[in-house]
């Protein structure tokens, strides 16, 4: 399948990534310079094993730690800062980023990403052509928070994110800006490894090698119909986007399955290895929640009815309660669904000890409709929640827990520590 170059869509897209964003932060809040620095931020500096969130490109390059190195690898020398993560400090920062962004592009032109990495598509032409409006928008930030940035420039999202991860953040010479496009694609992008191809994982990769496609022009040259037959509707899309071809409308959000749609709830439930009361039952609670509404976030849902069941002990003659309450606007955010569950828990339990504890959440809707309530503006929540997402996802479920969940009634490090709810 081959396509005319003339009639495929031009976007003028940029993905815009804070280098190191987290130490960074921490290098300006210290008056140090975030590229030139020796700064890494860890999750809890009490704990030797504590993973490693961020480091500055100093620590990467001359020390070899980087995301995902542990406390104890840090080498002990008295030029290395190492600091204690601050995520409402990170938080407020990145509220930063749209407000700037807008003053460039409508906020409908504007996706976050995550935390650290935000998506705008231009419009016009006021500040120049694109490389200019680039070096603006990167300007701008370096000057209102002092954040080092990278750009990719493309025509396409696709183009957007693989310029920004395989050239602008080590272009130096150009400021860490760089720039393709369908012309130019082959030449600049082909010669890297598969692996660099923005969606492709390590299982992928070995599956693609396996058939003797090694590059990204590989791919690129791989038959169509042989690639969609054998990984289906992803084994041609991996090809469309090795050639820089991406049809996704960056003026809407991605739609969401309808496996989701179809969903009728989410829910969780353990079965507690001993009899819980008081605050003990609380935090089990909260470990329950995060489960459920961790799992609405990942589909883009949200629920309004939150229900709580508790099962009493056997041996004080069993029994329990199962309570609901349905709220206005729909939720998938931990705290809001967890502060329901406390009130439904106060309002109904008895001086008896808990053995079993169920959390649900129904009345689903999509998560960008939720987000359209005019009275209440929960985007730093919203932030925060998928900034812990995305560090479970990358380090697993116990890399990052809330404070009370490491207390005698936590659950969430010990089932994290199981397969199937049983030792590993």
């Amino acid at each position: 399948m081959e396509f005319d170059l003339t009639k495929l869509p031009r976007w003028k897209i940029l993905t815009i990534d804070f280098k190191s964003y987290y130490a960074s932060v921490e290098c300006v809040l210290r008056n140090l310079d975030p590229l030139n620095a020796y700064l890494v931020v860890v999750g809890d500096l009490e704990r030797k094993g504590s993973i490693c969130l961020a480091a500055s490109p100093r620590m990467k390059k001359e020390y070899g730690i980087k995301t995902g190195s542990r406390l104890y690898e840090i080498p002990k020398d008295p030029k290395i800062h190492i600091v204690e993560a601050r995520m409402n400090t990170y938080l407020d920062f990145a509220m930063q980023v749209p407000k700037i962004l807008n003053r460039f592009v409508p906020m409908e032109c504007i996706t976050i990403y995550s935390i650290d990495e935000a998506i705008c598509t231009l419009d016009h032409e006021l500040f120049g052509d694109t490389w200019t409006t680039a070096l603006s928008i990167q300007n701008t930030i370096m000057l209102e928070t002092g954040l080092p940035t990278a750009i990719g420039i493309g025509e396409n999202y696709f183009q957007s994110k693989s310029c920004l991860d395989c050239l602008a953040k080590k272009n130096v010479e150009n400021g860490f800006i760089d720039e393709v496009n369908y012309e130019n694609f082959a030449r600049k992008m082909w010669h890297f490894p598969v692996r660099e191809s923005w969606g492709i994982g390590q299982r992928m990769e070995k599956n693609l090698m396996k058939m003797g496609i090694l590059t990204i022009g590989d791919l690129a040259k791989a038959d169509l119909s042989k690639m969609r037959q054998k990984f289906g509707v992803i084994g041609e899309q991996m090809v469309m986007h090795a050639r820089g071809i991406d049809f996704t409308n960056p003026y809407h959000k991605p739609s969401i399955s309808e496996h989701s749609l179809a969903q009728k709830g989410f829910g969780s439930g353990i079965t507690l290895m001993r009899n819980y009361y008081g605050e003990d039952v609380i935090t089990a609670i909260l470990d329950q929640v995060e489960i459920v509404t961790r799992r609405a976030r990942e589909v883009g849902m949200a629920g309004r009815t939150i229900s709580l069941s508790i099962g009493y002990s056997d041996d004080m003659g069993g029994g329990g309660f199962s309570k609901a309450r349905t709220i206005e606007t729909p939720t998938n955010l931990t705290h809001k669904i967890f502060n329901i569950c406390k009130e439904l828990f106060y309002e109904n339990i008895k001086k008896r000890p808990v053995r079993n504890i169920h959390v649900g959440l129904t009345k689903l809707s999509r998560d960008d409709i939720a987000q359209l309530d005019l009275f209440e503006d929960d985007t730093k929540d919203r932030l925060l929640a998928s900034a812990m997402d995305d560090i479970r996802r990358k380090y697993g479920t116990a890399s990052l827990t809330w404070a009370r969940s490491i207390s005698s009634g936590g659950t969430a490090i010990d089932r994290a520590a199981k397969v199937g709810g049983h030792k590993a």
